[in-house]
């Protein structure tokens, strides 16, 4: 273990330079037409909250669009059916504190939004994300407080858009075998073999 932790904020800015003007002056309290426009070709986000049981960041993908602009400082955002482990649900209701970062594919500025959300099961918002005639069960509110993009570094540095950097899939483990990882008795196998029909059965 490193004996070098960094202790302090006074610690931690002396290492590094000041933040450029623009970095600072880049976040905004509300959407402006740019931030609509990449909010709606946004087919993924990762959204962070926190609550009792500690932190949690869930991935959401749907089409693009799929994320609604009510207005400047408001979005609302379907839930679509998962796990039911809910962690991303009930650390909203404790504490409405959330962060979402948007990805586009091919596009290497990413959007960071702050603010607080809550749960809604309006049967008007619901039905406004029906598909195949199913609707979801809630709908994320989020009320924005902060948002601004981050320079494309990391994704650059990644390559993650870059065709010749993917991973081989067959070197890497399936879901049947994470999940064996933590249940020792589990049929891998079969899971992995009903995974692909049961997936699109569940989708929405």
């Amino acid at each position: 273990m490193t004996s070098k932790r960094i202790n302090t904020l006074a610690e931690l800015e002396a290492l590094y330079s000041k933040p450029l003007e623009t970095s600072i002056k880049k976040e905004l309290f509300e959407l402006n037409d740019y931030y609509r426009t990449i909010i709606a070709a946004s087919p993924f986000f990762a959204i962070a909250s926190s609550g009792p049981e500690g932190m949690d960041c869930s991935p959401r993908g749907d089409s693009a669009g799929f994320v609604k602009v009510m207005d400047d400082r408001t979005l609302v955002i379907p839930d679509r059916p998962g796990n039911n482990r809910l962690d991303t649900l009930k650390n909203i209701v404790v504490d409405p504190r959330v962060a979402l970062l948007f990805l586009i594919p091919g596009y290497n500025e990413t959007l960071r939004v702050n603010g607080r959300a809550f749960l809604s099961f309006e049967e008007a918002l619901l039905k406004q994300f029906e598909v195949n005639d199913k609707t979801p069960k809630t709908v994320i509110v989020i009320e924005i407080e902060r948002v601004y993009f981050q320079c494309a570094r990391a994704l650059k540095r990644s390559r993650l858009w870059d065709h010749s950097s993917y991973a081989d899939v067959a070197s890497l483990p399936s879901a049947g075998t994470l999940i064996r990882s933590a249940i020792e008795d589990f049929d891998a196998n079969a899971y992995d073999a009903a995974l692909p029909e049961r997936q699109a059965r569940t989708l929405y």
